[in-house]
């Protein structure tokens, strides 16, 4: 069976074609694809998704429905995230792609969000081991940890690259101080989470880690086979965050090139989310994983 899935999160829609058999739980990647329409901008403020964002969504739906029906699928399956949960409009806006492009999005709540984050980074893996997986989202964080397909712990924070970006950085590039008040923040959200549950094998998904690996690589342009299973080290990590901090975000976009467009704003509190995590959680390195 060939399904099409499509995960609208608060920065980025992403959208997988793949081949499924659901007797051995296999999954065969087709096409990865996605776009940028960030609906979670000014959310946490304003408590809804605005206009402007709606519009750059139903551009980016059409886009897909067109490859979509190129590749005969089956079946689409399309997830609303935190962005949806948070929203006080996101019934009109689900009706209204239910009216305009025939498709019924699910809003997921942060435990399920956690759940198929840790089965998608756990896809590519043939042993079962003890693992933990951080997916760091536009507008929330989830922490899984498990022992193959057995999910033991997870955990949703209320924090992502974001909507901690325009809480606390005011201006680009930030000043010390905001950019310590916003580290804050996020060490008082881990501050709730038993750290001994982390195992010592981490895999880093999403849009934040994989950029930071392309950083890490010199990549200027997303290379799948490249950066799957890439381990970015601790270290490594606090010197890009050094080399970026005091860059605006025209700059950021400029020295690091294409994949970086979309994200040139809210990659430094990304990158930062994931090294308090791995100072807070005594981790030297994480897997980079482009399953998700």
């Amino acid at each position: 069976m060939i399904v099409a899935s499509i995960d609208i999160g608060t920065n980025t829609v992403l959208l997988l074609i793949a081949k499924v058999d659901y007797e051995s739980k296999n999954i065969i990647p087709i096409l990865n694809e996605y776009q940028i329409p960030r609906i979670g901008r000014g959310i946490k403020q304003n408590g809804q998704i605005n206009t402007d964002s709606i519009s750059k969504l139903f551009a980016v739906l059409r886009e897909f429905k067109t490859i979509i029906s190129e590749y005969n699928c089956d079946t689409i399956l399309v997830s609303g995230t935190n962005a949806f949960r948070m929203a006080t409009n996101s019934t009109e806006i689900i009706e209204s792609i239910r009216n305009e492009f025939n498709l019924e999005i699910k809003v997921i709540s942060g435990e399920q969000e956690a759940e198929y984050a840790y089965l998608g980074a756990l896809s590519a893996l043939k042993e079962k081991t003890y693992v933990s997986v951080i997916d760091i989202g536009g507008s929330s964080t989830e922490i899984i940890t498990g022992e193959g397909s057995k999910i033991l712990t997870k955990v949703s924070l209320q924090i992502g690259s974001v909507t901690v970006t325009e809480q606390y950085l005011k201006t680009f590039p930030p000043n010390n101080s905001d950019i310590e008040n916003m580290k804050q923040e996020i060490r008082n959200q881990f501050r709730f989470f038993d750290k001994n549950l982390i195992a010592r094998r981490v895999i880093a998904i999403a849009g934040t880690a994989t950029t930071l690996a392309c950083m890490k690589l010199g990549l200027k342009e997303f290379d799948e086979n490249v950066v799957d299973n890439f381990t970015l080290k601790g270290d490594a990590l606090s010197q890009l965050i050094s080399d970026i901090d005091k860059l605006s975000s025209i700059d950021i976009l400029e020295n690091y090139g294409a994949i970086m467009k979309g994200r040139e704003d809210i990659i430094l509190a990304g990158a930062i989310i994931l090294e308090q995590f791995m100072k807070f959680c005594e981790v030297n390195s994480v897997i980079v994983s482009t399953r998700e």
